[in-house]
């Protein structure tokens, strides 16, 4: 019964998010997403806890490092965006011609 639970719940979240991604106008997804990146952070604390905890069993520990990969991926690729994003705001300076003094 817990299972089943716990499944209905991951699949309402899933909907749940579907739809307010799907509402967000173009021009706020890459703000939205950099912001999501930087505060799944928090992610990567939880998957260390997994990762090293000490239950004797050798899937958690597997699951758990994967997990600490694949939180560290999303939260750097974050970054990238952001940086991309910031890089685009920036003041385009001329290029010199050469062969002018």
């Amino acid at each position: 019964m817990e299972l089943i639970l716990l499944f209905f719940i991951f699949t309402l979240a899933g909907f749940l998010g579907f739809e307010l991604i799907a509402k967000v106008p173009s021009q706020l997804h890459t703000p939205l997403m950099s912001g999501s990146n930087a505060i799944s952070g928090i992610t990567i604390v939880g998957a260390i806890i997994a990762a090293g905890a000490d239950d004797g069993s050798w899937i958690t520990t597997v699951l758990g490092t994967a997990a600490v990969t694949l939180a560290m991926i999303n939260v750097i690729g974050g970054y990238f965006v952001t940086d991309r994003m910031l890089g685009m705001f920036k003041k385009k300076t001329p290029a010199k011609k050469e062969g002018s003094s």
